[in-house]
Formats: C-alpha cells, sequence, structure tokens
C-alpha cells in the first residue's frame, strides 16, 4: 500500500470514528490516526452536538479514485493545462478541441467509482437524517462521485461533467450517452502527439429542444465565468445555519470556494480540517 493511500484512508478512518460512540479501543486507534495538533475527542464531542453540518470538498476527495485533476507539474492533456482549455475564448476559438478535452474526461469519469472518503461522507449523511440532523456538501468537484457514493443534499458549485447547457436558448439537461454524440467517438486521446480531431460544429453536440439545434457546452464554470447565483445563494443559507463545517480534500486556494470555511470559522463556528497536509487556511480552522 502506498503512503498516499495509507493516509487517505487514515483520514477517513478519522471521519468514521465522528460518527457515532466508539469502543475505548477504537477511541486509541482514532488518536493515534489523528495528526499531533488535532483532538479528535474534541472533534468528537462537537459532532455529537452539531444539528447542520456543511462539508467542503474539493479535488482530494476524488484522487484516490484515479480522477486527473490537469493540476500543477505534469497537469497536461496532450500540450495544454485544463485552464487553456476550460475558457469560453478556447471554447469560441476552437469547440472541438474543447470538446475532445471534456469527451476524454467523461469517457475517463465513467469508469470510476466512489472511495472510502465519498462513502464515509454518503454515510454520514444517511446516519444524521435518521437523527434528525441535516449534512450538506458543497463540493468543487465535477465528476459526480458524491452522487454515486449516496448523497442526497449536494451543492455542485462547478457544474457536472455529465450536464450539458446550449448556447443558444440556455437549456441545462444531464447527459451521460458515451460518446456524448458520433463524431467523437474514439477521439479525445491525451497523448502530446495526438492531432485535433477538428470536428465541424454541426457535429458537435447538439440542443435536442424542439427547433433549437444549438452548440451544447460543458455545463461546468470555466475559468473567468461566475458561478451560478442561484447556487451561491443556496450555500450562503447552508453556511449561515450551520453549526459544524467539514473541510475535506481542498487547498482552500480557489475563490471564491476557499472564503466558505473561513467565513464560518470568523462567525465562532467549528470547523474541522481533513488533508493531506496544512494549507493555507488550517490556522484559521480549530
Amino acid at each position: 500500500m502506498s503512503l498516499f493511500q495509507l493516509t487517505t484512508r487514515r483520514l477517513v478512518s478519522q471521519a468514521f470514528c465522528g460518527l457515532k460512540a466508539a469502543s475505548s479501543k477504537k477511541q486509541k486507534f482514532c488518536s493515534e490516526m489523528a495528526r499531533p495538533s488535532s483532538n479528535m475527542a474534541e472533534f468528537r464531542e462537537v459532532f455529537s452536538k452539531a444539528k447542520h453540518i456543511a462539508i467542503i470538498t474539493g479535488a482530494g476527495v476524488s484522487a484516490e479514485s484515479g480522477v486527473p485533476t490537469f493540476r500543477g507539474a505534469g497537469g497536461f492533456w496532450r500540450k495544454w493545462q485544463a485552464q487553456e482549455l476550460a475558457t469560453p475564448e478556447a471554447f469560441a476559438r476552437n469547440p472541438s478541441r474543447v470538446w475532445e478535452f471534456y469527451h476524454y474526461r467523461r469517457e475517463v469519469m465513467l469508469s470510476k467509482h466512489p472511495n472510502p472518503a465519498h462513502v464515509a461522507i454518503a454515510e454520514c449523511e444517511r446516519r444524521l437524517s435518521k437523527q434528525g440532523r441535516s449534512v450538506v456538501v458543497i463540493t468543487q468537484n465535477i465528476d459526480e462521485l458524491h452522487r454515486k457514493a449516496g448523497t442526497k443534499h449536494l451543492l455542485e458549485i462547478h457544474g457536472s461533467l455529465f450536464k450539458t447547457r446550449c448556447t443558444s436558448c440556455g437549456n441545462v439537461a444531464a447527459n451521460y450517452k458515451s460518446p456524448i454524440c458520433p463524431a467523437l467517438a474514439g477521439k479525445g486521446a491525451p497523448d502530446p502527439g495526438t492531432e485535433d480531431a477538428a470536428i465541424p460544429v454541426e457535429h458537435l453536440p447538439q440542443c435536442e429542444e424542439d427547433g433549437c439545434n444549438g452548440l451544447l457546452r460543458p455545463h461546468v464554470v470555466w475559468f473567468g465565468e461566475t458561478l451560478d447565483p442561484n447556487i451561491l445563494t443556496e450555500v450562503e443559507k447552508e453556511l449561515e445555519i450551520c453549526d459544524l463545517c467539514l473541510v475535506v480534500g481542498t487547498s482552500s486556494v480557489v475563490y471564491p470556494a476557499a472564503m466558505f470555511a473561513p467565513q464560518v470559522s470568523a462567525r465562532g463556528v467549528p470547523v474541522a480540517e481533513f488533508n493531506m497536509e496544512a494549507t493555507p487556511a488550517t490556522n484559521r480552522f480549530r
């Protein structure tokens, strides 16, 4: 087992330990798993009293499922990084290339499954709902693995790989077709030497609303775009009522999500961070 897998399982073990009263042996195990600065006993006490829990998740939650992040060194698709393709300008210049990129990501995700972190979070929601307590998951991920794991109360602030939006009529629809259109079948290879498919616009995914046939785009928030105001309103409502916040698998550096947990912490609500390493926001949390 790699150090990465071992550490991730430890983090998940800590999260599970907060779900219910543990035996002394299990409590000892959880204490050993916690990093030196953690106080798991205090966390369990706070957790047991919380009525409205907000869980903020990022790419780190999906990493053990084998989801490419396209961040950091080596985070390339062909010769481009995500921020060069995931923009309105890139789509306007070359919709075929951008759709190849997202077709590749969709096909990869169709083969991926939730890992123990997704399952722990979904189980947390399920158990606590039976006690009249609420859990909301606010995720920056677009892979839908939380949904696959069984999470019900989910706010996907960056959209979903498996939704499309029409550039003409604006219709948003779920789409799990593989491939999403015939012209993309077998396309999207990530190798640097792969040539662009140069698919004509009329053969790219098209809107199926009556009489529209507009060009579809992935329903995700691209660099330079603002978050859906309706989703943001829901997030703000949840952050205002939560009495415990968990930050799981996110570096807290991408805005506006980076401000969610500090905003909660600023009003005196406990924030527990479950991450592989310290982040720029760590010192702002309990």
